[in-house]
Parts: C-alpha cells; structure tokens; sequence
C-alpha cells in the first residue's frame, strides 16, 4: 500500500480553488433525503469533516441546530457564504475529528460524507463518532463504494500521485455495516447511490475549467434511450440489497443504544 495519506494541506487547496460553490458537486440531496425520516427539528446535529457544509445547512434550514466540524479552515469560508445568502446558522468548530471537543452523548444526529474513506483504520473515527452521539441517536457514515469504475479510476490515480485527496479507500455495504457494529452501534439500514452525470464526465469537465481550456455543463442532457434505460436500471437495482455492490456511494445509518 502507499505511502501517501491525505492531508490538511490536500484540503486546503480543494477548498480554496472550489470557492465557487456552484461549480462543486452535491450529493444530490443523498444525505438530507436520507436523513429526511428522523425527527430533528430543534435537535443538535454535527457534520464530521464538513467540506461545502450543504448537508448541515439543509438541517438548519428544516429547524435543527447544527455545528460543522473540520480540520482545515478553508471550507469555512464556502459554508460561510451559503449561510449569509441563505440567512442560516451554523456554529463552526476547527478540530481534529478524532479528538472531538465535545462532551459523550452531546449530538442526537453525527453524520459525515467523503470522510471515513481517508483513514487507513476507521475505528477511531467511527468510536469517537459513537462517543459524541447520545444513546438513541443516529450515526450516518457516507463512503464509496468499491466495486465500481471510480475506485479503479481513483486508484490508478493514486498510483501515478495524482489523486486530489493523496489517498483514499472504499467499503463495501457489508464492510461499513461491520465497522459501525463493532463502535457498538445498530445499523437501521444502508442505502446506495449512483454517480450522475458519471467520473469521467467529471473528471473531464474539472481538467478543462481548471486549465481554462472549456467549461462544460455541470449536468449534460442525457442522450436518448440511455437516460432512460439508466434511470429505470437503477430504480431496479435500488431495490435489491445486490444493488448496493453496483453503487458509486454507500452509507449506513446506525442507532446508539438507549
């Protein structure tokens, strides 16, 4: 295995050339759809490894109150400007997610996405999530999946020291299943999504804006049969636990007992 390891100073950069909110890709809503089923209104929630903070500003904005925590200050600026435009409030805490300073059983709600995959050993992660969250609350841990095109994008990336994070991993659903039962934790369930538009669409229209070459829609209008044909494959497959291994991004949500 490499060497390599994601750093601040990874993120740093990201942030700091992805100010333009507009220009990022969202999760489509994944997380606040996900979420949209447990009773959080007035609630505290806390995105681990906040990034763009999206997520965390659609809970403020359904009434609960949310603190983004991350280890770089950089994103805080992004999270920032979309909580002025929106008229939100989010409380921003930079610490190390491992070493949260937060009381046990402090967040009826953690939650984070894109995070777990740049550990080498979630667990301490994943314990101190559990730590922070209070008994009935829920847990959301969002990842990639791995048997999909874009691990084996991203790893040959890796591999040439390419890779905007330096180094990242992937679970499968019964993978993420098991790292949160062994925090204790009782998953409720996983869910999976697809990427669309697709890696490599995306990885084509980032090098062409990055090098000023081209700017190419965020979203492409898809091309007849095959919007279609995937829309209907995917609806098929989500509802098939089989499905889950054909996902792009997995999360599980789990409950820390009473």
């Amino acid at each position: 295995m490499s060497a390599r390891q994601s750093t601040s100073g990874h993120w740093d950069r990201y942030w700091a050339e992805r100010e333009e909110i507009d220009d990022v890709y969202s999760n489509e809503d994944r997380i606040a759809r996900q979420l949209a089923v447990l009773p959080l209104d007035g609630c505290w929630c806390c995105e681990v490894g906040a990034g763009s903070g999206r997520d965390s500003l659609e809970l403020a904005r359904r009434g609960s109150k949310v603190v983004v925590l991350d280890y770089v200050r950089t994103s805080f600026r992004v999270i920032r400007r979309q909580a002025d435009a929106l008229g939100l409030t989010v409380h921003p805490v930079c610490a190390d997610a491992h070493r949260m300073p937060f009381r046990d059983g402090t967040f009826d709600l953690v939650f984070h996405q894109g995070l777990l995959e740049h550990f080498r050993d979630p667990m301490p992660l994943v314990r101190e999530n559990a730590r922070v969250t209070a008994p009935g609350g829920h847990l959301l841990v969002d990842v990639p999946q791995t048997f999909h095109v874009y691990t084996a994008a991203k790893h040959a990336m890796i591999l040439i020291g390419r890779w905007f994070a330096g180094w990242e991993t992937e679970f499968t659903p019964a993978e993420l299943e098991r790292v949160l039962g062994r925090a204790g934790l009782i998953v409720v369930r996983t869910y999976g999504e697809w990427m669309v538009p697709g890696f490599f669409y995306r990885s084509l229209r980032y090098a062409l804006m990055r090098g000023r070459v081209a700017r190419l829609p965020k979203y492409p209008r898809e091309v007849w049969p095959f919007g279609p044909l995937g829309r209907a494959g995917r609806a098929w497959l989500g509802r098939h636990r089989a499905g889950l291994y054909t996902c792009a991004m997995i999360g599980t949500i789990a409950r820390k007992p009473s």
